[in-house]
């Protein structure tokens, strides 16, 4: 199972293996604070991607598209997140304040949907 959480909310032994999905790391909190298993920076957008998100250059649809885009030039690592996900809850963690329209939302779509041989 995948699942999203933002890097604020408390940790839960219901995550299981917590992946950091963010290309900077989250503000206010110490890297010694922050429970989590490994920190994906392969799997961000761009930074000029999400540069141009966070700056209403792009709407969310138009970043999703574009971000899957990106993700498919990293499908090794992908298919290794998603292979993890087999096996035991994966928490995909972020910052963004945006519950309901973020990068690591369209990546958790993207790694449900990858194929797995």
């Amino acid at each position: 199972m995948i699942q999203c959480k933002r890097v604020y909310a408390e940790a839960s032994s219901e995550d299981g293996y917590r992946v950091l999905v963010d290309r900077l790391w989250p503000r206010g909190i110490k890297k010694t604070d922050l429970a989590c298993d490994e920190w994906c920076k392969t799997l961000t957008p761009s930074n000029e991607l999400r540069k141009a998100f966070h700056s209403e250059a792009i709407d969310f649809d138009a970043f999703s598209q574009a971000y899957r885009e990106e993700l498919a030039q990293h499908q090794d690592e992908g298919l290794r997140l998603a292979e993890r996900a087999k096996k035991q809850t994966v928490t995909l963690l972020y910052g963004a304040k945006n519950t309901q329209q973020n990068h690591a939302l369209v990546l958790a779509d993207w790694l449900r949907h990858l194929k797995i041989s």
